[in-house]
């Protein structure tokens, strides 16, 4: 499971007005253990595209990069992983 020590959220400006919803950037750092293969000395950090159009809520995308780096690393998310970031980023949208 994905633990986040911190999280800085900024809202997406479309500027050309196509889009539907709004549009939210994430930026998680996250806590991993050593013995996790998406473990780095350096730490992780997640980015995260979240979509809220209405009463629909969800990740459009989502990386992980190192944080010393910004090195991008290949790696996708479980199913209850990706359900408990979904509700983390419910959780911390800005008012």
């Amino acid at each position: 499971m994905l633990t986040v020590k911190k999280y800085n959220v900024e809202a997406v400006v479309d500027p050309y007005g196509i889009l539907s919803g709004q549009r939210y950037e994430f930026q998680l750092d996250l806590d991993i253990p050593e013995e996790d293969e998406l473990y780095s000395e350096n730490g992780v950090y997640l980015k995260v595209i979240f979509m809220v159009d209405g009463e629909q809520s969800r990740i459009l995308s989502y990386h992980f990069y190192e944080i010393t780096t910004n090195q991008y690393l290949d790696f996708d998310m479980e199913p209850e992983e990706e359900e408990a970031l979904t509700a983390y980023c419910r959780e911390h949208l800005p008012e």
